[in-house]
């Protein structure tokens, strides 16, 4: 098997990098840069979405002033578990020191912390709301 290579291959030009692009001086010099200035294109920190909060079985009901909250689109899913976890005094006190948080968005799945709340919302909002449901023990799959 002969692998020397071939005169197509000797012709065959390396591609440039984004960076050294003459036509796409415009682009992020890292993908950091890159995805943080796309999602500030997709959710604008003045951008609000509606989260309805839903208390499952045995789990503490929401205060009245909070069961629905205005969050910024571009904070991740973690700030909104961790205002859940205060509202309800999960985790916090030492009478319920050792509590978990199960949440879940529409009742069918918990999403990473990372998430952006502008995504889930555009993904998964009903009726211009991301419903998130919670517990205090595992409640789906």
């Amino acid at each position: 098997m002969d692998l020397s290579p071939t005169e197509d291959d000797q012709d065959t030009e390396i591609p440039l990098s984004m960076q050294s692009s003459v036509l796409l001086t415009h682009l992020p010099a890292n993908a950091t840069t890159a995805l943080r200035t796309i999602q500030d294109t997709i959710d604008p920190s003045t951008q609000k979405v509606v989260i309805r909060f839903q208390a499952l079985p045995g789990a503490p009901t929401p205060g009245a002033k909070w069961v629905a909250i205005k969050v910024s689109a571009s904070q991740n899913f973690g700030s909104v578990v961790s205002f859940l976890r205060k509202k309800l005094n999960v985790g916090n006190d030492s009478s319920r020191a050792g509590e978990s948080l199960f949440v879940y968005v529409n009742k069918v799945f918990a999403p990473g912390l990372d998430e952006g709340v502008g995504a889930l919302w555009r993904c998964f909002k009903v009726e211009d709301e991301l419903k998130v449901s919670y517990s205090l023990a595992p409640a789906f799959g």
